[in-house]
């Protein structure tokens, strides 16, 4: 995970350098412009961060190693969902989010109700019914 880590952490480390000259070549008055630079860097530092605590909690894997071959890496891989229509009632949610903001502020109500009963039914989808732990 060494690599991934890098590939993020990199521009990190170059939009941090990139907002502090445009700060400081605006004279630090335009603040749009540099902040949205450093959100950039922060967003960047997120999942760089995030990859270094894979590669320190699952150590090195086979595809990182030199002489690594294909069947190192066979087994199981993951817990997935064998199926679920959460993912789609939280993305019709959203949908009506970005309606609401080209149409009216009321339809916000429902696509926040909706958006909410796709949340918690995707979150909680393990702890009851069929695949429950």
């Amino acid at each position: 995970m060494r690599i991934e880590a890098n590939v993020f952490n990199i521009p990190t480390a170059f939009f941090i350098l990139a907002g502090t000259a445009y700060g400081i070549f605006t004279h630090w008055s335009e603040w749009v412009g540099f902040l949205a630079i450093y959100l950039t860097a922060g967003m960047f530092g997120m999942v760089g961060f995030y990859f270094k605590m894979l590669e320190r909690r699952h150590g090195k894997r086979p595809e990182d190693a030199e002489d690594g071959e294909i069947a190192d890496h066979a087994g199981e891989q993951g817990v997935f969902a064998p199926w679920s229509w959460w993912p789609l009632v939280l993305a019709a949610g959203a949908a009506l989010s970005f309606v609401a903001l080209a149409v009216d502020w009321w339809i916000m109500v429902p696509a926040a109700v909706l958006g909410t009963i796709g949340l918690w039914g995707w979150v909680f989808e393990f702890s009851r019914g069929q695949h429950a732990h």
